[in-house]
């Protein structure tokens, strides 16, 4: 376990519709929601039909949402995150303070970076540590600020697993 907890902080995808309690169909179109826990520990991803989800409504705690198509069983299908999925990510975790989302937004902004998405216009420092200024492509936007939370190699691919757990799920 790292400083920024472990892939136990994140609940993994069950492969069943959580309104029905039917198996999510290899190939189906479905919605999966990310949703903050009571304790705000962590997040539970909480799948749907996509049936479910239009007829449903929102859950509760909902942080994000995004549609996917259900992977054939055994299929290792290429995480293909959508830029707008990302970028909503990133602006939700604005502000949080708590380690583990400061990680999150870290991982994100890097994401974004090398999807070229953002740009560092430049770096800045104050007591608790290394600040970046980033900038979204293309906009004359001021510029938004992620704290770099110093993290170690391997706490960053901890933290990438998580959020392609997150964002895919295994079935």
């Amino acid at each position: 376990m790292t400083r920024f907890g472990n892939a136990q902080s994140v609940s993994r995808s069950t492969g069943i519709c959580s309104i029905s309690g039917e198996a999510l169909s290899p190939g189906t179109k479905a919605v999966a929601a990310l949703c903050e826990r009571e304790d705000d520990e962590g997040f539970d991803r909480i799948d749907f039909s996509e049936t479910a989800w239009e007829d449903s409504g929102t859950p509760d705690r909902l942080f994000s949402h995004w549609r996917y198509r259900v992977p054939d069983k055994g299929e290792k299908e290429d995480i293909v995150i959508d830029d707008e999925v990302l970028l909503d990510l990133f602006e939700r975790l604005d502000g949080d303070e708590r380690p583990q989302r400061v990680a999150f937004r870290y991982i994100l902004a890097l994401v974004l970076l090398r999807k070229r998405k953002l740009q560092l216009v430049s770096r800045d420092q104050d007591k608790t540590g290394e600040l970046w200024n980033l900038k979204f492509r293309g906009t004359d936007c001021d510029p938004v600020v992620v704290r770099n939370p110093d993290i170690k190699e391997d706490e960053i691919q901890d933290l990438s697993d998580q959020l392609g757990e997150i964002l895919q799920g295994d079935f």
